[in-house]
Order: structure tokens, then sequence, then C-alpha cells
């Protein structure tokens, strides 16, 4: 389902979704950016996603639509290589409380918290191969 109305909020830090049905969403940019469709957070395989942190300030500096299948958003920490489809939207919006317990799930088993700052991986990115 393709949304009818797409609201950027800097001040509260959520995309908020309108569709046709009625139904809105607010997915905050936090939320977002941790769960990013993008190999450099969900690696090419599984077991090779890179558990994010650090996030609670980013902001959506920019958004464009590709197409008209999806929207490309481009983070305030410099990430933007996510393409998030009008279904993976939905997913996310249809989805959003269990994924986020499941990603604050694997902060607290990784020993971390969703403020710790990002290590930065040993030069094993996507440009490296």
């Amino acid at each position: 389902m393709i949304p009818t109305n797409v609201v950027v909020h800097q001040q509260s830090k959520v995309l908020e979704l309108g569709y046709e049905n009625g139904k809105s969403y607010r997915l905050p940019f936090e939320f977002l950016r941790v769960l990013s469709p993008s190999a450099e957070v969900q690696g090419h395989g599984p077991g090779q996603e890179t558990l994010q942190t650090g996030k609670r300030e980013v902001l959506i500096a920019n958004i464009e639509p590709v197409g008209h299948y999806a929207l490309k958003p481009s983070f305030s920490d410099g990430h933007d290589s996510g393409l998030y489809s009008w279904e993976f939207l939905q997913y996310l919006c249809e989805n959003q409380e269990q994924l986020w317990q499941a990603h604050l799930d694997r902060l607290i088993a990784a020993g971390l918290d969703r403020d710790a700052p990002m290590k930065v991986a040993g030069g094993h990115g996507c440009a490296s191969h």
C-alpha cells in the first residue's frame, strides 16, 4: 500500500505516513535508522547485521522518492544507502512495537545501550569488496 501523505516532523523526529484507509503511522527517525534495509546495516546475509547504536538524535536531512516504489532518506549521520520500499515501510508500521523491542533486546544481549557510540568495523565495509 502506498501512503497518500508523507510528512517529516523534524521537531518530534518522526516520519508520518498517512494511508487512503485513514490510518496514520508515526515512525521515529531512530527506529528507521537502526532498521535501515541497507547492506551497511543488514549485511549481505543472515548473521551479518551491524547492530546500530548512538542514533537517538539522528535527523532526516533529506528524503526523496525513488521511482514509484520507495523513499530514500538521507540521515544526519551520513547514512543514505537505505531504500525503504512501500512494502517495507508498511511492514515497519504494522510491526513497529515488536521490531523495536527486538532491537532493544539485541542491544541488551550485546551489553550495549541505545546511546553507545558506534564501533567502526575493521575495514570490511561494502566498499572493500
